[in-house]
């Protein structure tokens, strides 16, 4: 971006995201016209990030008080896996989720906080003309995540996976790990029948469960990508996904000693990053 804004990123939330690409026969006809009417000439994935994030300081910086994004924000991410495999697509429907995530706060454990940002009116007014607007329903194909990445995530992904890390001026602006759908949930499903029997009461089975549900409703064919946003030039090079998986495979040998040693590894990496967000 002009000015380097895209780098000066660092000082706004670390997001990260998980995202689903699909092929072509994924979509329905008026689906995928509408992927297409969304995308830009010459777009590439860094190209989009910048746009999401001018889009994101756009609404910020609004004289009307409407923190929730039009249809032009809608943007399309492509990827290929190779030169000879198709083209796999991943809108980030920001429009949906934005209602979805709105609408939660503005009803949910967080009123009172929604209303200090806007009215309970204005809210209703927003959402209704967010949801008037010309985009087409589909499952939502991102997951998002703010200030450290789920451990659960990292279940998904080897560090021996397709990886791209994305560098600009001695800095990281991200890393993308990329796993085929169907191995991303046989490593879900492999993992969950360890913790039925070993630690069916820790959180990381319920998350589990949760993205099992969501990745298998997707075609097969699709990709999963684990994109690490600006918090990568923290962490990279990041040991995280084998540290999951050595401490599930600790627990799988009944090694707790070890299961807890990895997990420290863990919180002591990321419990700097989620700090920042309390930090002024």
């Amino acid at each position: 971006m002009a000015g380097g804004l895209y780098l000066g990123g660092v000082q706004l939330p670390f997001v990260s995201s998980l995202r689903v690409y699909l092929p072509r026969e994924a979509y329905s006809t008026a689906e995928f016209a509408y992927l297409e009417s969304r995308m830009e000439p010459e777009q590439n994935a860094i190209s989009v990030d910048a746009g999401e994030l001018a889009d994101s300081l756009g609404r910020v910086t609004r004289l009307l008080p409407n923190p929730l994004p039009t249809a032009g924000g809608d943007r399309v991410r492509v990827l290929t896996m190779g030169e000879d495999e198709p083209l796999l697509y991943a809108p980030n429907q920001v429009v949906a989720r934005s209602i979805a995530s709105a609408a939660d706060l503005a009803t949910g454990t967080m009123e009172q906080l929604a209303s200090l940002v806007l009215s309970q009116a204005e809210w209703t007014v927003n959402l209704e003309r967010a949801a008037a607007g010309p985009h087409v329903e589909m499952p939502l194909q991102t997951r998002s995540s703010t200030w450290g990445i789920p451990f659960s995530w990292f279940v998904l992904v080897y560090a021996n996976d397709r990886m791209e890390v994305v560098e600009s001026s001695g800095r990281i602006l991200t890393v993308r790990i990329q796993v085929p759908v169907s191995s991303a949930v046989g490593r879900i499903e492999r993992t969950l029948r360890m913790l039925a029997e070993m630690a069916p009461d820790l959180d990381l089975f319920a998350e589990l469960a949760d993205l099992g549900s969501w990745l298998s409703g997707f075609n097969e064919a699709g990709v999963v990508e684990l994109d690490y946003g600006t918090v990568a030039n923290r962490v990279h090079p990041d040991d995280s996904p084998a540290d999951v998986h050595m401490g599930l495979q600790c627990l799988a040998d009944g090694d707790f000693t070890g299961a807890a040693a990895a997990y420290r590894r863990l919180a002591n990496r990321w419990m700097p990053v989620r700090q920042l967000a309390r930090a002024s």
